[in-house]
């Protein structure tokens, strides 16, 4: 297995800094690496785990991703990574180890995959794990002092949960993505039940979205769903 770092050099191109027990390892990335225009520094693992303890936040910041790679024990680095960033860390495995697999999970490694692999595919597997991470950090709506997750997680008033049951929750993750627009009970319920559910009666929709008023209302002071007569419901601040 390897290590890898990417970060940037002095002139602001891409660097990717390989870590391997073994020196011939280090060298011949950085010559496939080369070629593609990525410049590449060497690290023995012992090195790297002094580095990664003591580096500046500002270098660190600059890391935009980690390959883990044959250590003696290739946990330790994963976890010393996880402990002062969350940029990407993909390990490359020698064999398949179902095992070994699972535990480089365990301690935050993002991706595994097998030799032999092109130097291609590792930046790109690098730019893919890193805009799902942005994707995720901005799947978020704030209205005021109210934020709505997208991803299942309960909103928050202030930094603080407000826990909600999961269908109150589904309408106001439905009514936030159509903040621009008034949406009416028929296509809440189509969103939260779906057409072809025909046991549920569409006005249990307006005694979710009391709740939901109710719950927001306290905690708010005011209340932040306007309803209109015939035209619906709409998100405000």
């Amino acid at each position: 297995m390897y290590l890898l770092v990417q970060t940037t050099d002095s002139g602001g191109r891409p660097m990717i800094v390989v870590v391997d027990e073994r020196e011939l390892v280090t060298q011949g990335f950085a010559s496939l690496f080369n070629r593609e225009g990525v410049a590449t520094a060497g690290f023995k693992p012992g090195d790297f785990d002094e580095w990664v303890d003591t580096a500046a936040e500002e270098d660190l910041q600059a890391v935009q991703a980690f390959l883990l790679g044959q250590c003696r024990t290739p946990e330790m680095p994963a976890r010393r990574i996880r402990d002062r960033t969350k940029a990407p860390v993909i390990a490359l495995a020698e064999q398949n180890s179902l095992e070994d697999t699972l535990r480089l999970f365990d301690c935050g490694v993002d991706d595994v995959v097998r030799k032999p692999v092109h130097v291609l595919e590792i930046l790109a597997r690098i730019t893919a794990i890193s805009r799902r991470a942005h994707a995720q950090e901005q799947r978020y709506a704030e209205f005021g002092r109210l934020r709505v997750f997208a991803d299942g997680r309960d909103p928050e008033i202030d930094g603080e949960p407000l826990p909600l049951p999961r269908r109150e929750r589904r309408i106001l993750e439905y009514l936030a993505n159509n903040a621009s627009r008034r949406v009416t009970k028929t296509q809440i319920f189509n969103a939260i039940y779906g057409i072809f559910d025909e046991e549920v009666e569409e006005n249990v929709v307006e005694s979710h979205i009391s709740k939901l008023r109710k719950k927001l209302r306290s905690k708010l002071g005011f209340d932040p769903i306007d309803s209109k007569r015939y035209l619906g419901y709409q998100l405000i601040t």
